[in-house]
């Protein structure tokens, strides 16, 4: 029968290419939905050549500076691949994450994006190893608080897979919560390494036997709650897995000789200052001599430019001194100030 898998006949979007009630519910309830055809294959394409042009091949020495998490800030938005550039901000996405947090794309902001590159191969030594993670959740790297209760999600977590499960495997496992009792997820969230006083251990077996030896108690829970009843997504090419800051998952082992390459993204609400951008500040990539962050602040809409945190039309900071002094920054570039001179107040 195989291992337990998300059904894929219920994770589809809708032809509008906006989610349905089943995916927004999947995630709000049980906190993950797996998606298809949600974004322009021809764009995801294009993003492929553009990593396979960059990481090295499967069994390569070079492959082996890649065994865990990060692109070296080679595909940190804003990046050298437009395509990942334009699916960080894509349309369809962001207005996915807005109808999963239940608000517009202008109360959205972007905290993370950047390409993984997930190598087959052996076991590690090294207890800061992805190839086959421990069961966790993902706040502790991403807020300085806690997620709030259930029922007032603040993030979107997002994985946009570049093959297909057949060829490289290396799913994400999630545990389904399955209503307000369930044991799986009791509160607060710290049984796991890296919370709470505990060390961070990412390898598997190694961070079950340090659970073992400090937190017995939470070892067994781990084994009884997680692990017995993880969920395999099992994606093609394109799909795209949404999931949140206090679900718990875990990344499995690419297929031996493969190489996995994801997309991975998170989006917050406005005004949740103790969720962190995960790299550099966007702005700090404006002394790049190819003055790529300035050129697409001047090119995306008044909405993208709302997610990387600059200010819409009708915000207090728009004055007439204000929007004169920002057209003539970014005037070279070919903004479009209309929007924000026509909301002026």
């Amino acid at each position: 029968m195989g291992e337990p898998a998300i059904n894929f006949a219920d994770s589809e979007a809708l032809l509008d290419g906006r989610l349905g009630d089943a995916q927004i519910n999947s995630w709000r309830d049980r906190g993950f939905a797996l998606v298809h055809n949600l974004l322009p294959v021809a764009l995801l394409q294009t993003l492929k050549q553009d990593a396979l042009g960059f990481y090295p091949a499967p069994g390569t020495d070079a492959a082996a500076h890649f065994h865990n998490f990060g692109s070296g800030q080679k595909f940190v938005f804003p990046a050298e691949s437009s395509a990942c550039n334009a699916i960080t901000l894509h349309p369809s996405l962001l207005q996915a994450v807005a109808d999963l947090l239940g608000v517009t794309i202008k109360e959205l902001r972007l905290t993370q994006s950047d390409l993984w590159p997930k190598y087959g191969h052996g076991d590690s030594d090294d207890a800061l190893d992805n190839t086959d993670q421990r069961i966790h959740c993902d706040y502790p790297n991403h807020s300085l608080v806690h997620p709030p209760e259930w029922d007032s999600p603040e993030a979107v977590e997002i994985i946009i897979y570049l093959n297909d499960y057949d060829e490289c495997e290396g799913a994400t496992a999630v545990v389904p919560r399955e209503g307000p009792d369930d044991p799986a997820y009791p509160w607060p969230i710290t049984q796991t390494p890296g919370v709470a006083g505990l060390d961070y251990v990412n390898d598997r077996s190694k961070a079950e036997a340090y659970m073992a030896e400090h937190r017995p108690e939470a070892a067994q829970f781990r084994q009884q709650h997680l692990y017995a009843r993880e969920l395999v997504a099992r994606y093609r090419f394109g799909s795209v897995l949404f999931y949140r800051h206090d679900t718990w998952h875990r990344g499995r082992p690419v297929k031996s000789g493969a190489l996995r390459l994801v997309q991975n993204l998170t989006f917050s609400k406005i005004g949740h200052d103790w969720l962190n951008v995960l790299h550099p500040g966007w702005c700090w990539s404006m002394y790049r001599g190819d003055k790529l962050m300035e050129k697409l602040v001047a090119e995306s809409s008044v909405e993208q430019r709302g997610v990387l945190g600059f200010p819409l039309p009708g915000h207090a900071y728009w004055t007439p001194h204000t929007l004169a002094a920002v057209e003539a920054r970014y005037r070279a570039f070919g903004i479009d100030m209309s929007p924000y001179r026509a909301a002026l107040k």
